[in-house]
């Protein structure tokens, strides 16, 4: 279980991922969401993003995914996300997730965060809030 007293506003945790041709593939379909943009890179090299792209949805539960177990961690629920969607994720890319604790209300045992996918040149792929009980 999360030790809330060892959470403070301000503090900032960061990991870097690499979103594989595995996560893109097992995404479509465990969600039936087969856009070829995401899968045929034939298909995607002529779009305007050049090349295949990961689900703006697959990146943000990449972020879920490290609320769950990493930072705060284990047992950590999601309680409320917003997202932008700034610029795709391409398949094989390396990217930082980083959460910034804004708020805590330690008797509802809540804490609301900036929530980033960060690419490789420094640029948002996604930037939210998430509100967590953890």
């Amino acid at each position: 279980m999360v030790d809330i007293e060892k959470l403070y506003v301000g503090q900032v945790y960061e990991v870097k991922k690499i979103v594989t041709d595995e996560m893109v593939k097992l995404f479509a379909e465990a969600t039936g969401d087969k856009n070829p943009v995401h899968l045929d890179e034939d298909f995607a090299k002529n779009t305007i993003f050049g090349g295949r792209i990961a689900h703006g949805i697959l990146s943000l539960g990449i972020i879920s995914s490290v609320l769950g177990t990493e930072f705060p961690g284990a047992g950590t629920i999601y309680l409320m996300q917003n997202a932008k969607f700034k610029r795709p994720v391409y398949v094989g890319e390396e990217v930082t997730v980083k959460l910034v604790v804004k708020e805590i209300d330690k008797d509802k045992r809540r804490v609301l965060m900036d929530t980033l996918v960060v690419k490789e040149n420094g640029e948002y792929a996604i930037e939210g809030e998430a509100l967590v009980k953890v």
